[in-house]
């Protein structure tokens, strides 16, 4: 073979060389191929200026609360959604608040038990896991923090069968890169796909820095060994 062939043959050998493989975390899903926000507060502004702007009522109108609803508050942190849902779905309803801090886990679990709220129930939750039992949430929030998952399809994926039939993922976030503590809304779709949810709606939520996006379970949930990450 004459060099000129031989140095053609490495190249094209060279390019045909296999793309590296998908990282995986240990229980087999997709690893998040986009940075992930660090945790840095149990609440991103006071309670009282986002009442001014009636967040929380303008985002548990447009997610369809209502009295009586099982509703779940992942990464709940100071409480403030857990308070108004436990307000708006009432005394035949629940809610389960739940955040991976054990310091916001306890001082939520402090203010719920010094506010009688007696529909709330407090859990420390798992990063990966919500462990929530199954088929009994009307509604599940994730109210920025969702760009905070460090394993997002392992964590959809378990958080898929505590949906009820109709039952449906409430996100709000803001649509700016996940290291800047937000979701952009093309991403949230193609990672919330890839376990097979589809959009309900997605509408923008001044009131609470971002947008809302609804998300319902649809068809079988997929096997993790077949599921693949988006990027950012």
């Amino acid at each position: 073979m004459t060099r000129r062939l031989l140095v053609a043959a490495l190249l094209l050998a060279g390019c045909s060389q296999a793309a590296p493989e998908e990282q995986r975390t240990a229980a087999g899903f997709p690893k998040a191929e986009r940075p992930v926000a660090a945790t840095v507060s149990g609440g991103w502004s006071t309670e009282p200026d986002r009442d001014r702007l009636k967040e929380a009522e303008a985002v548990m109108t447009a997610a369809g609360i209502r009295p009586g609803m099982t509703v779940a508050d992942i990464g709940a942190g100071e409480g403030y959604y857990t308070i108004r849902l436990a307000a708006r779905v009432g005394a035949k309803g629940r809610v389960l608040a739940e955040d991976i801090v054990p310091s916001y886990h306890d001082r939520l679990a402090e203010r719920v038990y010094r506010d009688r709220l007696d529909n709330v129930s407090v859990k420390l939750g798992k990063p990966a896991d919500p462990g929530l039992p199954p088929h009994s949430f009307d509604r599940i929030f994730m109210v920025h923090m969702y760009h905070e998952i460090e394993e997002p399809y392992e964590f959809l994926w378990r958080l898929r069968p505590a949906l009820a039939p109709t039952g449906m993922v409430v996100v709000v976030d803001a649509d700016r890169a996940t290291q800047a503590h937000g979701t952009p809304p093309a991403l949230l779709d193609c990672e919330f796909k890839a376990i097979g949810y589809a959009l309900v709606e997605r509408k923008p939520m001044p009131q609470a820095g971002g947008y809302l996006a609804l998300y319902k379970a649809v068809g079988p949930r997929p096997k993790p060994a077949d599921m693949h990450a988006c990027r950012a």
